[in-house]
């Protein structure tokens, strides 16, 4: 063994879901979580260990003699850290999710589909910017957070949940508000008031790499504030357009302001529920993604 590197809990789960799937993308499922996250903690454990533990090719995964060796003792590892856990677990159902604005009526349907897969628990919703929810799943003060996009990842593991549509905002006398649908490419004359990278990086990026894609780069204009306050001088003001996802802006009739579906490209993003690495989905949290995914699949 290395004995430079600690073997992590998460490690040893990881490693024993995919010794008893013996394919990763499975494992990754089942532990409601994405395939990268997996490879990435069990070759970080072999590292620590100094031995492969799996032999794999482009269609098979199977343990070497080291991981068929390996296998009892990590299994009696985790065993006894889930009786040490039991032992000190708070009693009851409370699951504290950190929520944004933006969920628009995906939140009311994942509260529902969640009341029906776990009616004895409850969720207590914590509305915060995003680096401060990250922050407080990080110390424990929230259980889960939901968050759209790629953020910093460290200690936290990221489950896909849905994916989002994002529409155009713009004014309703603006020609382009006549069309069913709006390409990138005739947005290109009008500027953009966008959520800078510093509030809100995964959609800044997937906006501006958009444009790129529809041969532009995006006049910037103000800052995205809230959205009260940008769709109010989106209505009024000097032409120009933003962006919403789909599930919000169906809650938001605005007078002066429509909401297209974009084309060419069509943009969506990724939103998932980030938890602590280290710690067991509780049952609460599963039913949380099962619900998530329920929606998804409506």
């Amino acid at each position: 063994m290395n004995g430079g590197r600690p073997v992590e809990l998460r490690q040893l789960k990881y490693f024993v879901t995919v010794a008893e799937e013996l394919h990763f993308g499975r494992a990754a499922e089942r532990l409601h979580i994405v395939q990268p996250a997996v490879s990435q903690q069990v070759r970080r454990l072999e590292r620590s260990l100094g031995v492969p533990l799996f032999s794999r090719t482009t269609r098979s995964v199977a343990l070497t003699e080291a991981g068929r060796r390996f296998l009892p003792e990590a299994r009696a590892v985790l065993a006894a850290a889930e009786r040490a856990r039991e032992a000190v677990a708070p009693s009851g159902g409370l699951v504290r999710l950190g929520t944004s604005e933006g969920l628009g009526d995906r939140l009311d349907a994942l509260l529902r589909a969640f009341a029906r897969l776990a009616p004895s628990a409850s969720l207590e919703l914590v509305h915060a910017p995003t680096v401060q929810r990250l922050q407080r799943v990080r110390d424990g003060s929230l259980d889960a957070t939901i968050v759209r996009g790629s953020w910093p990842s460290a200690g936290l593991d990221f489950t896909p949940l849905w994916m989002d549509d994002v529409w155009v905002a713009l004014p309703a006398s603006h020609p382009l508000a006549a069309a069913p649908e709006v390409s990138f490419a005739s947005l290109a004359s009008l500027p953009a008031r966008l959520s800078p990278p510093s509030r809100n990086r995964p959609l800044y990026e997937l906006v501006v790499s958009s444009c790129r894609s529809a041969g532009f780069e995006p006049l910037l204009g103000a800052d995205f504030t809230t959205a009260q306050d940008t769709l109010g001088t989106l209505g009024f003001g000097r032409p120009h357009w933003t962006v919403f996802y789909r599930a919000h802006a169906k809650l938001l009739p605005v007078p002066g302001v429509v909401f297209r579906p974009l084309r060419e490209p069509a943009p969506r993003m990724q939103t998932y529920l980030a938890t602590l690495s280290d710690r067991r989905l509780t049952t609460e949290l599963v039913a949380l993604i099962e619900a998530a995914r329920t929606i998804e699949a409506d």
